[in-house]
């Protein structure tokens, strides 16, 4: 499937009105901003009521405006989602940018003329997982940043959806929407618009139960930033429909700067088929904010490249390295002239923890030594000397004259960027001149002079003429491009009227292009028609134990103790068959796990999943709508990943054709026990004990400290022969593991077991409880097994059976994401 070429969209963040004004002046197409709720973006965005007076302003600029309602939505907030997506549709917001299924289906009822498109919350990796998200109502996705530019041209190349590709901005280790790390550590949800950044701390790596020395990488899961400039033409090439800077956290100087680069690489390359751009320019973007910039994973996976692991924060530009020490002074062999002003600060990464106080200040004075060598001295007391040594590294962290270069854009007092407008005029002796002005998106207004024309006594009108002086624009958000003159000859008009027949087209025009659309909303959306009628159907007379292992010895021990069913989780995939069959043979059902993701060249992960002829565990939206397709396909689990949250998407995966929906682990106990009452208990599969998955990355830790290599292909597969884990501050240690895409899962250190909420579980209806393990030895999985079949039979009561679990995990249990907060019960809101 060939898509048609066409200039791709430009969109830049906006956390707020500066940002929104740095965004438009410099040459944005689109701007996505949030509100304060139901945003992955919590800390910043706009009010409600501003809305319409940012949809004027952005319309009158020719910019379309995306807002975010990223988040999942929990069942106390459906009436509230709903009456906000009422609002921002009448609004007139170009479209809404969604993460939760339920809530996409949703946005379609309430107002059909809305755009709606899949946000990389999604996490669409494939053509299938596309396709699921266009089921519901999605024009447009926004592809996982971990992605290949290969991976993005098979999947343009096999749909006609829009797609949206991430070009520049932060990057999370995580797959987006598959981080749970804040919401089991901190109570907070990057699912819910309030991520921890704690991929952004240091960590030990233990391997084999050694520590492994990594030296200045303590930070292995804190990538660089991305930084696409260079890939515009290719994925220009490839027919991508947007290209999205990340950042509505960041800086009006950050919006400009980087919409501004990527505005001049767009336009060139669709004009001459490449762009120029200059070290020094590169070195401002960089400058503004950067982790250390590059394509990363669009450019195929090296993981080394990814995490360099040396800080997890903004530094800036690289200036060099420290050569010598002196008395008030510090030598540096530089990449680039230093200057009086500007901010240094030293690093020294590898021989102390970036975390301890780092030395900095503002150059005094500068005197270059020898090629490439500068002497640098500081103001009085500013430095502290003893502190800085040979091979330091020294960065760049501020540069005066970079605000000054772009205050034009941050601080504008009128129009910097402007947009073509085509002007037509008719003149005739003795009648009003008629000015027709048409923009590039079908607006068209009629100005005519309040005077008629007059003969010329002197020197009369002419086309060229006309075209100057109605073609000064300056001041407005306007540039003329054509322009056609219908004109008697020997016409007169004064420059004045000619001015004000110009101003009144100018403002006729604004004011057509801000005015807001008139939708069909539905302002009393029936929420009833989404509800599950499956509620108390086929529910078992007993409640059901459920085990997942992921080796072939906790296996063996999991077939000992005879659940109602066995998922095999393993990470080599291909050898899933004989343990398949063992499980079959002792009359135990079985399931298998399928990945998380699944990129475009993974989708015969699918075929062999279906060969094992048994249920599946189904973690991928791709790998669901794949399934979709297959006539007397196995029963379907959609687990946590799926991301449940609400009667909604709950009831929309269970219409598909799912028999049993996990919720999402942005659930505490109290919201899962409730959603099971509103779709029926034997339509929920809850994890009773399990290790946490915090992050899931398509970073790998074993290739990137265990080997040499950058990827699968040469990295020797230290997975398969090491057990890893990563130790962090408080000494817990959180284990890693690889699964078939050799994509990682860290694991919470402590087991979070649901012991205190399982009588509110059994009293809701649900029936099906899972345990899952990750590192448990044989004899732990036994254990484990006993003594939730303890109390599920009535043998054990809930306080031994937590003390029998406190016994048998090494790293104590956890409430987690299950703990209910004192007032739930009271918010009608819980952000």
């Amino acid at each position: 499937m060939s898509r048609t070429p066409r200039k791709p969209e430009l969109m830049s963040p906006a956390g707020y009105w500066p940002e929104m004004r740095a965004a438009v002046e410099a040459g944005a197409d689109a701007v996505f901003f949030g509100m304060k709720h139901f945003t992955a973006r919590a800390k910043v965005g706009f009010e409600v009521p501003e809305l319409p007076d940012v949809m004027r302003f952005l319309h009158e600029r020719g910019v379309r405006g995306f807002l975010t309602f990223n988040t999942l939505v929990f069942d106390r907030e459906i009436h509230m989602a709903a009456k906000a997506i009422e609002d921002i549709a009448r609004a007139g917001v170009d479209a809404i940018i969604v993460q939760d299924l339920g809530i996409a289906r949703l946005a379609r009822e309430i107002a059909p003329e809305l755009e709606v498109h899949g946000s990389t919350q999604m996490s669409i990796t494939s053509k299938e997982g596309a396709e699921l998200a266009y089921r519901f109502g999605a024009n447009r996705v926004v592809l996982g940043r971990e992605l290949s530019l290969r991976d993005i041209e098979r999947i343009a190349s096999s749909t006609d959806i829009e797609l949206e590709v991430f070009v520049h901005g932060a990057l999370c280790v995580s797959y987006s929407g598959q981080c749970f790390s804040s919401e089991a550590w901190g109570g907070r949800s990057a699912n819910r618009g309030q991520c921890a950044q704690a991929c952004r701390l240091p960590y030990d790596l233990i391997v084999d139960g050694q520590y492994r020395n990594l030296e200045e990488a303590r930070y292995l899961l804190s990538p660089g930033d991305l930084y696409a400039l260079h890939q515009v033409p290719e994925l220009m090439r490839i027919g991508v429909d947007c290209f999205k800077i990340e950042g509505r956290y960041k800086g009006p100087e950050y919006v400009a700067i980087t919409t501004q680069a990527y505005r001049k690489a767009i336009d060139e390359t669709w004009e001459m088929g490449s762009f120029h751009i200059t070290p020094e320019e590169e070195r401002d973007i960089e400058q503004v904010y950067s982790r250390g910039l590059g394509p990363w994973f669009m450019q195929g996976t090296n993981h080394r490249q990814v995490v360099r692991g040396r800080a997890p924060r903004h530094r800036g530009v690289k200036l060099g390295e420290v050569t010598e020490v002196g008395r008030g002074f510090v030598r540096v062999k530089c990449a680039f002239e230093p200057k009086p002003g500007e901010g240094l600060v030293f690093d020294a990464a590898h021989r102390r923890s970036p975390e301890l106080k780092e030395e900095g200040g503002n150059i005094y004075e500068v005197s270059p030594v020898k090629k490439g060598v500068y002497e640098l001295r500081f103001g009085n007391g500013q430095i502290d000397f003893s502190r800085i040594a040979a091979g330091d590294w020294v960065w760049r962290s501020s540069d005066p004259t970079l605000q000054k270069k772009l205050k034009p854009l941050t601080e504008a007092s009128k129009p910097v960027y402007t947009r073509p407008v085509n002007f037509e005029v008719y003149a005739r002796a003795g009648e009003p001149m008629t000015l027709v002005a048409m923009d590039t998106e079908g607006h068209s207004v009629v100005a005519v002079s309040e005077g008629p024309v007059q003969l010329a006594q002197n020197r009369a009108l002419t086309s060229e003429s006309l075209q100057a002086q109605l073609g000064k624009l300056g001041g407005t958000p306007f540039h003329l491009a054509d322009f056609h003159a219908d004109l008697q000859e020997g016409l007169f008009m004064p420059l004045g009227e000619l001015n004000t027949l110009r101003r009144q087209a100018v403002d006729d025009l604004l004011a057509l292009r801000g005015e807001l659309p008139q939708r069909n909303v539905k302002a009393a959306i029936h929420l009833g028609g989404f509800q599950s009628h499956s509620a108390g159907q086929n529910a078992p007379a007993e409640p059901q134990l459920h085990l997942l292992v992921r080796t072939p010895e906790q296996l063996e021990a999991a077939i000992e103790m005879q659940p109602a069913s066995i998922t095999l989780d393993y990470l080599e995939l291909y050898g899933l068959k004989p343990s398949v069959q063992n499980v079959k043979e002792a009359g135990i059902r079985v399931r298998v796990a399928s990945p998380r993701i699944l990129k475009p060249t993974e989708q015969n992960i699918q075929k062999f999943l279906l060969s094992l002829d048994c249920e599946i565990l189904v973690r991928s939206g791709g790998l669901l709508e794949g399934l979709l397709q297959v006539e007397n396909r196995p029963a379907l689990i959609g687990d946590f990943s799926l991301n449940t949250a609400n009667v909604l998407t709950a009831d929309t995966y269970l219409e598909l054709g799912v028999d049993v929906v996990t919720p999402t682990h942005d659930l505490n106990a109290l919201q899962i026990e409730e959603l099971a009452e509103n779709i029926g208990g034997d339509r929920i599969e809850v994890i009773a004990y399990q290790h946490l998955p915090v992050f899931h990355t398509e970073h790998c830790v074993f290739c990137r400290f265990l080997s040499e290599g950058t990827d699968y292909t040469n990295c020797g597969h230290p997975c398969e022969s090491h057990k890893v884990a990563l130790k962090d501050k408080r000494g817990l240690m959180h284990p890693v593991m690889a699964d078939v895409g050799c994509r990682n899962t860290v694991f919470g250190a402590e087991a979070q077991s649901a012991t205190k909420h399982l009588t509110g579980w059994l009293e809701s209806g649900i029936q099906n409880f899972r345990l899952e393990f990750v590192h448990e030895s044989a004899a732990e999985v036994r254990q484990v097994t006993l003594a939730y079949q303890s109390f599920l039979s009535g043998q054990m009561g809930v306080m031994e059976l937590e003390s029998r679990l406190q016994e048998l995990t090494s790293q104590g249990i956890t409430e987690g994401s299950l703990f209910v907060p004192h007032d739930f019960e009271n918010l009608t809101q819980l952000m």
